[in-house]
């Protein structure tokens, strides 16, 4: 764990300065409406301190698999068609082509991933150092090592945060598409994006949150339908799946910027304008891990959605009086230093290993 706690206080350092050192944004509007741009250089270097630590790694989750199949597999094109999700199958093609050391694959999605999603919070995110925190403390990164393909393609959809802020379907479909090369539930964003595209708390977002406690209370019946439907899918093993359901703390955890923002709704909307489409988003994605208490799988969908609450917590600050924004600023710190210390250490026993660091 060691690295991982040098690279969250490396990280929120230097994304601290960079919003200390930061500047005027040459723009404001509804599409980008932060005030302020963050230290690019500072920026850069806590990106590339979360690309190094991800991709530089040789455990943790699935890490090993991912490292196993790149040294034993041939990528010639008759393999890469015959798979599923033949983006990821090109990618490994072109790396191994460059070396056959399964470091290259491990550093090279790192490098994607960790690059996309700074891009975007640099450019919609109040306080980047905030939303950088979040994003190490509450697990989000830990995943990103793991669900390699799936949080690329999440980090790919990410990327295209602005078509779903300015309404271009067209680009924003494109987008989900190419992602489903790397994985095939990046399809679920197609019908997404028109269900976000609309007022945030309205009578359609209790019904989505009372439909999401009747799942939980009839699971049973709902994991019968929904299994026989994708029996005959790559998804179908899923049924077999049994390692329980996902920490009702973890609900908490995506409930509370929520709860945070529905009181400040209204003041939301006037600094943050179409905040609407990032809290439906962060809606969804409370409502899959409100789903996933019963079975853990179920979390899985949240890789696509929790990214957006890294924009949404550097924001549900400004809600509060001015007098008690320093005070909810600590509580968000303190809050998530501790379920990181309790997720990464009491809860999984993370052990950080790498070759180089």
């Amino acid at each position: 764990m060691t690295v991982l706690y040098l690279n969250l206080l490396i990280v929120f350092s230097l994304a601290f300065a960079a919003r200390y050192f930061s500047m005027p944004a040459m723009s404001i509007s509804i599409y980008s409406p932060v005030e302020i741009k963050p230290n690019r250089y500072l920026t850069m270097l806590a990106t590339i301190t979360l690309i190094l630590v991800s991709g530089l790694r040789t455990n943790i989750g699935d890490t090993y698999f991912y490292r196993h199949s790149f040294q034993i597999q041939d990528f010639s094109w008759g393999f890469v068609w015959s798979e599923k999700d033949i983006g990821f199958g090109i990618l490994q093609m072109i790396l191994k082509s460059l070396s056959g050391d399964p470091q290259i694959l491990i550093l090279a999605t790192a490098f994607i991933t960790n690059l996309l999603i700074v891009l975007v919070l640099y450019k919609y995110s109040r306080m980047i150092e905030l939303s950088l925190f979040v994003y190490i403390t509450s697990g989000l990164f830990l995943v990103s090592m793991n669900g390699i393909r799936q949080f690329l393609a999440a980090a790919i959809i990410f990327a295209a945060t602005k078509y779903i802020m300015d309404g271009s379907w067209k680009r924003f479909i494109v987008v989900v598409l190419f992602a489903s090369t790397f994985h095939q539930s990046a399809l679920i964003l197609i019908p997404i994006y028109f269900l976000v595209r609309r007022k945030a708390w309205t009578k359609s977002t209790f019904a989505l949150l009372v439909v999401a406690m009747i799942v939980v209370v009839g699971y049973n019946q709902f994991s019968s339908l929904l299994f026989s439907a994708l029996e005959d899918t790559q998804y179908g093993h899923y049924s077999e799946f049994s390692e329980g359901g996902a920490s009702i703390l973890r609900v908490v955890v995506y409930a509370a910027p929520l709860f945070i923002a529905y009181l400040g709704r209204e003041k939301l909307r006037n600094i943050f304008p179409n905040s609407d489409y990032i809290v439906n988003l962060c809606i969804l994605n409370l409502i899959f891990m409100i789903i996933a208490s019963q079975n853990w799988i179920f979390a899985r969908f949240t890789i696509y959605f929790g990214l957006y609450n890294l924009i949404l917590i550097a924001w549900v600050v400004r809600l509060v009086k001015e007098k008690d924004q320093k005070f909810l600023y600590y509580g968000i710190f303190i809050f998530y230093l501790v379920y990181f210390y309790y997720e990464h250490v009491i809860a999984l026993g993370i052990s950080y290993k790498s070759n180089y660091l």
